[in-house]
This record gives C-alpha cells, sequence and structure tokens, in this order.
C-alpha cells in the first residue's frame, strides 16, 4: 500500500511544486519585462534529463498530444474574449499575414536554412515551414501582461493574425513532410493534393466552427434561462464544447484550431452575457494549458543535444527575425496603407512560442531523418524569440509610437494629441482658415471627413497626420466613425504623412 501511495504522492508532489515555483517565478519574470513563459519552458529544461531533475523524457507522441489540446485551449479562450468590433481593422490585415504572411515567412527562412545548414532544398522548406507562424499563446499572453495600451489598429491585427495563422502553419508543415517523404520532385499530383488539402482545412474548420459556435451560443443562451449555472459549470461547458469542436474538425481532415478559434468567436460574440461569467475561469483553464504545454516542451527538449546545433539555429532565428517576418510584413501591410512604423513593430512582435515546438514533433513522428535536429532548432528559435521580441515589446511599442495613454492620464494625453481638440464635425476649411493652414481642395469636408480621406484607412484612436504646422491626431472614435480630433500647432509646412 505504501508503494502505490508513494507512486501516487511523490510524482504529484514533484509536479505541483514544479508548477507552484514556476508561476510565482513567471509574476516576477514579467515585472522584469521578460516572457510569463518563458519561465514555465526553463522550467521544464531543469527538470529534464541535462537539469538539476534528471527525467529523462522523449515520448513525442504524448507531447504531441498535450500540445494540440493546449493549443485548442488557449485559442478557444482568445476566440471567447475577440469582439467581432475587432475584425473592423484587424481582419484584412489579418487574414493577409496569416496566409501570404506565414507562406513568404516560410519560403525565406526555408532559403535561410538551406544557406546556413546545407539540407535539402525540401527539408529547408519544411523547418522553415515549422518556425514561420507566429504563436497564439506568446501573443495573448505578452498582450495581458505587457502594461502598454496599443492602438486599435495594431492590437487587433496581432491578436487576429495570431489566432488565424495556425492552420497555414499546420498545413505547409504537412503538405512539406509528404513532399520530404516521396523523395522526389514536385509534380502536378503533389500540387493538386495540396490545394484540396487547403481548401479543406480552411473550409471545415470555418464551417464546423461557425456552424457548431452558432448552435451553442443558441444552447447555451437557453439553458442559462432554464438551469442558470455558475460561472465555474458554464466554463466547463464552453471548454468541453470546444474540445469536441476541434477533434470533429481534425477528425474530418479540417484545421482544428481554426475551427475552435472561430467556435469561440461565434459563441464569445452571440451569448456575451451567458459568456462572461465564466471567462474567469476560462482564463484560469487557458493558463493551465500554457503552463503544462510549456513545461512538457521544456521537459522534451536536451540542451546537450540543442547546444550542437546552436550557431545555425541562432542564424536561421536571425533571418526569421531579421529579414522573414520583416519582409512578409512590409509585402502584407504596405498596400493597405499601415504606416511604416506599425510596419515595423508588427514585424518585430512576431513572436515565436510552442506552436514551432509541437510542429517539430510533426517531422519526428512521421519518422524524417535528422528530424530531431528540427525540433532542437526551433527550440532556440523560440527561446531567442522569447528572450529578444518578448522583452523588447513595451520598449519597442514606444519606439514605434503605438502606444497610447491611459484615459484617465491628462497630461500624457495632451502630449500624445496636442493642448487643442475639436469636434470631427468642424469644417477643415474653418480651420484652415483661423489656424493660417494650407487651403484644402474641398471646402464643405469636415475635419473628421477630410482626416479619414487622406489617411485612406479606418481611422483608430492615435493616427497622425501634418497638415502644414500642424499635427492632427484622431483623439475619440465610435464604431469606426472619429469624434474628437486633438491638433498640436508645430514647425514646418510639410504635406500629409
Amino acid at each position: 500500500m505504501t508503494v502505490l501511495l508513494d507512486f501516487l504522492a511523490l510524482p504529484l508532489l514533484t509536479a505541483s511544486a514544479l508548477l507552484l515555483v514556476s508561476l510565482v517565478a513567471g509574476l516576477f519574470s514579467a515585472r522584469l519585462g521578460f516572457s510569463f513563459l518563458l519561465v514555465f519552458l526553463v522550467a521544464g529544461m531543469l527538470l529534464g534529463e541535462d537539469g538539476p531533475g534528471g527525467v529523462a523524457f522523449s515520448d513525442f507522441r504524448l507531447a504531441f498530444w498535450v500540445g494540440n489540446v493546449a493549443l485548442a485551449v488557449i485559442l478557444l479562450d482568445g476566440g471567447l474574449r475577440t469582439r467581432y468590433a475587432t475584425f473592423r481593422t484587424g481582419l484584412r490585415p489579418s487574414i493577409l499575414l496569416a496566409t501570404v504572411g506565414v507562406a513568404v515567412s516560410a519560403a525565406l527562412t526555408g532559403l535561410g536554412a538551406w544557406l546556413l545548414l546545407g539540407l535539402d532544398w525540401r527539408l529547408a522548406l519544411l523547418l522553415g515551414a515549422i518556425v514561420g507562424s507566429t504563436d497564439a499563446a506568446a501573443v495573448f499572453s505578452l498582450l495581458q501582461t505587457s502594461g502598454v495600451r496599443l492602438n486599435e489598429r495594431v492590437a487587433s491585427t496581432l491578436e487576429v493574425e495570431s489566432g488565424l495563422n495556425d492552420p497555414m502553419a499546420v498545413f505547409l508543415t504537412l503538405a512539406l513532410i509528404e513532399l520530404a517523404r516521396s523523395a522526389g520532385a514536385m509534380s502536378a499530383h503533389w500540387g493538386w493534393q495540396a490545394l484540396l488539402a487547403l481548401v479543406q482545412q480552411f473550409g471545415w474548420g470555418l464551417a464546423l466552427g461557425a456552424g457548431l459556435g452558432w448552435a451553442m451560443a443558441d444552447g447555451l443562451r437557453a439553458l442559462a434561462r432554464l438551469t442558470r449555472p455558475g460561472g465555474g459549470v458554464r466554463a466547463l461547458l464552453l471548454l468541453s464544447a470546444g474540445l469536441a469542436v476541434f477533434a470533429s474538425a481534425t477528425w474530418m481532415g479540417g484545421s482544428g484550431f481554426l475551427a475552435v478559434y472561430i467556435f469561440g468567436l461565434v459563441v464569445g460574440n452571440r451569448a456575451r452575457g451567458s459568456v462572461a461569467p465564466a471567462l474567469q475561469a476560462m482564463d484560469g483553464y487557458a493558463w493551465m494549458a500554457q503552463a503544462g504545454m510549456f513545461l512538457l516542451l521544456g521537459l522534451l527538449v536536451t540542451p546537450s543535444e540543442a547546444l550542437r546545433s546552436l550557431l545555425p539555429a541562432l542564424g536561421v532565428a536571425a533571418v526569421l527575425m531579421g529579414v522573414a517576418r520583416p519582409m512578409a510584413v512590409w509585402l502584407c501591410l504596405r498596400p493597405l496603407r499601415f504606416p511604416p512604423r506599425e510596419i515595423a513593430f508588427i514585424a518585430w512582435v512576431g513572436l515565436r512560442g510552442a506552436v514551432p515546438i509541437v510542429l517539430a514533433v510533426f517531422p519526428v513522428m512521421a519518422g524524417i531523418d535528422g528530424a530531431r535536429t528540427f525540433f532542437d532548432i526551433a527550440f532556440v528559435v523560440v527561446l531567442t524569440s522569447l528572450l529578444l521580441q518578448g522583452a523588447t515589446l513595451p520598449w519597442a511599442a514606444r519606439r514605434a509610437g503605438v502606444v497610447l495613454p491611459s484615459r484617465d492620464d491628462a497630461a500624457a494625453a495632451r502630449h500624445v494629441f496636442g493642448d487643442f481638440e475639436v469636434t470631427a464635425d468642424t469644417r477643415m476649411a474653418a480651420l484652415c482658415a483661423f489656424y493660417g493652414w494650407p487651403a484644402i481642395d474641398d471646402d464643405t469636408l469636415t475635419v473628421g471627413e477630410w482626416f479619414h480621406r487622406t489617411s485612406q484607412r479606418p481611422p483608430v484612436e492615435g493616427d497622425q497626420l501634418r497638415w502644414g504646422p500642424a499635427k492632427l491626431s484622431v483623439r475619440r472614435t465610435r464604431e469606426g466613425v472619429i469624434e474628437r480630433i486633438g491638433i498640436r500647432i508645430e514647425g514646418g509646412m510639410d504635406e500629409p504623412t
């Protein structure tokens, strides 16, 4: 009996103590500017065979299962918290970044891996696909804990992109694994299969997520009227339904990640009152999923083996963060007239987290030669991203000028928006005449209409234009419509920028 109790108590004591210490350390690390999730990854490494824990763990199948389930929980929680209004400014750029952006980033990173590691071109592209997408867990975590208030366009783009780009990364990884296993060149048959798989992944994921989300929202509202379940019960209902949607979409050949995110999005918006009491418990489930996933993935890593490919892996990380991600973001966002400072910030905050490590398990399970090296490189890329990009997010946001002042900080608001403000329905021609600014072409335009027409993009709080010696800023919007404009008088006679 004692042996049986030891079998229960000792592993439970070790796991719970490790989680407790990691949580406390994570809270302090977040205050120092490091990603909360980095602590769990390091804790798993310390528990592993190269650390003081000395635990030899190499069960890639278990890591694959836990990683996928954890990502499903994280995406469900993210979808439940995302409002439809977020898509007003974030949908088009996010879709481009989640599809074209991931493909471009994977291709350029694959080129770098081919040059640095001397891999076969198919394996180099596979490595690029593994590390090519941003990570929802890392992005959601840092946006919550960074302490900075980003403008709506940047925040919504980062948030929605991280929720939508996993399907493209999974599709590219699976397609390139099949290409690598064929040991042959690309063929028309492979191309048609890949295209069919892409349509199937996105089609089933979108259809099941939206359809079942719609039904769940109606059912949740009806259940709330009949039984009034508590917040914990509602959270369990949402969690079990979300995992069922994820499993169903995956079983039918669709993207479970897309399905569970869309499911959460639809339920969270159509049954907001019924979902709200469950969000606190869902937040706990999401953090538990992140903690468990990063601990397990850290345990799976053997640092002594990862060090053998450290320099090439750092080279791949440099190509990804310094060339591939910025080029992909610029190609996707410049046609949408994103300001250069916002493009630069979004390019830098292309955080990598658990997704690349989970995707690196795919080729290991598929029996691809040298796949363990992919796993070690993905780990170094993730660690580098969390250390550099994650730790510098507040600094980069302030440097790029995408931080908005607190709504209660009048002094900071004056510094950003200027000392004067007018309502958006003020005639722009009257302002030009009063302040001596250059005349505009259409005297009938209000300052809000002029600002929107000149910027040629959906306005958000914090947008700025220069007109003559003045800098005009969007100080307040409501449902995408400018309400108030801030004015700062500066030197120079520049045209709008």
